[in-house]
């Protein structure tokens, strides 16, 4: 995936404000009746006001319950929805010590599974549980921790979240990364019913998104590209199992069959049965001749001689023509090979590059 796109989503998750964009796009598969809604704000405040209401007495410092009750109440319809998952993550650490515990190790690469079967025992009502999950799973896409935050995020309900236009946006963003182009269509095109609704920078990108992962052909260069990215990304997160391995091996298995590929093209490019009668040894169609005998070439049998040079410098392209092939290798491929073609070129020139084997 482009690094400028990825760079959007973590921005896109990171920003506020729920300016909507009016709907430009009229593809058939888009105008269908929305699947989904998106709560009342109202409805959400009258929700944690009556959970607060019915917390015991000591659940928190005396006062707290009633300061918080009061802020959910002042938040008006126009400002209900900004910042949303953080504001009802601040009201839930203020109560609970395992929801604060659970947020304090986000931001780390610590093991989640002991906060998590916490936050389960902890009697949280499903709409305040669930958003929770929402936004422990909106921070690990922050961080590139796709393949941890998308199990969190699979198995929320669009239908009872608190806001499911960051649910889908955030689930669709874990499945473009790890390729699952099936999923990221189906979560895209679900956001974009509402389109005219969700926040602007959701719009945008998802739109982006469904264009990139639409075009994206299966063990295709860039397809390998992506999922070489994708092992470095786990790597650097300390993520080197069985799940990491799995998409080493993958890569492997692609570049062999693409090399297959690209040998079985170039041997059927070539030209079959020589250059006509007498053309190797070959006969007609290409084959070896029955007999040894001679092939009845009807050339005077000169050679014409050509000076190539001589010394160690044979086989070096000048400067010029070098950079001129890394250019056009630059512009067709990933850049990691040209880097790798690049290292190639500094060995022959060096003359440590293995000489055939007569």
């Amino acid at each position: 995936m482009n690094w400028l796109l990825l760079t959007a989503i973590v921005v896109a998750g990171l920003a506020g404000g729920p300016t909507s964009v009016a709907a430009t796009n009229d593809d058939a598969e888009l105008a269908r009746e929305p699947s989904w809604r998106i709560p009342a704000a109202d409805a959400v405040c009258d929700s944690v006001d009556a959970w607060l209401a019915g917390l015991p007495a000591d659940a928190a410092p005396p006062g707290t319950v009633d300061r918080l009750r009061e802020t959910w109440r002042q938040r008006t319809a126009a400002t209900a929805r900004t910042d949303l998952l953080d504001a009802l993550m601040d009201t839930a650490s203020a109560v609970d010590a395992g929801v604060r515990d659970l947020r304090g190790r986000a931001g780390s690469a610590d093991d989640l599974d002991v906060p998590l079967a916490a936050l389960d025992r902890a009697g949280l009502p499903p709409f305040l549980h669930d958003a929770i999950l929402l936004w422990l799973g909106r921070e690990l896409v922050r961080q590139e921790r796709f393949d941890e935050a998308l199990p969190l995020l699979a198995d929320l309900d669009v239908a009872t979240c608190v806001d499911p236009a960051a649910l889908l946006f955030h689930r669709a963003a874990c499945q473009h990364w790890l390729l699952d182009a099936d999923g990221a269509l189906d979560s895209l095109d679900r956001l974009l019913e509402r389109e005219a609704e969700i926040p602007l920078r959701y719009a945008r990108l998802a739109r982006l998104l469904r264009s990139d992962v639409a075009a994206l052909e299966a063990d295709s260069l860039d397809h390998i590209a992506r999922r070489m990215r994708d092992v470095t990304r786990r790597l650097d997160h300390g993520r080197a199992g069985p799940d990491t391995r799995s998409v080493q091996q993958g890569v492997i298995a692609s570049l062999d069959k693409l090399i297959d590929d690209l040998e079985r093209q170039r041997q059927q490019q070539q030209p079959q049965g020589g250059a006509g009668p007498g053309g190797g040894g070959l006969g007609p169609a290409g084959r070896p001749m029955d007999e040894s005998r001679g092939a009845g070439g009807r050339g005077a049998g000169d050679v014409q001689k050509r000076d190539i040079g001589a010394g160690d410098g044979w086989g070096n392209l000048p400067p010029h023509e070098r950079e001129q092939a890394l250019q056009q290798i630059g512009r067709e491929f990933p850049p990691h090979y040209r880097e790798a073609i690049e290292q190639y070129f500094k060995r022959l020139a060096t003359g440590t590059e293995d000489s055939p084997t007569p």
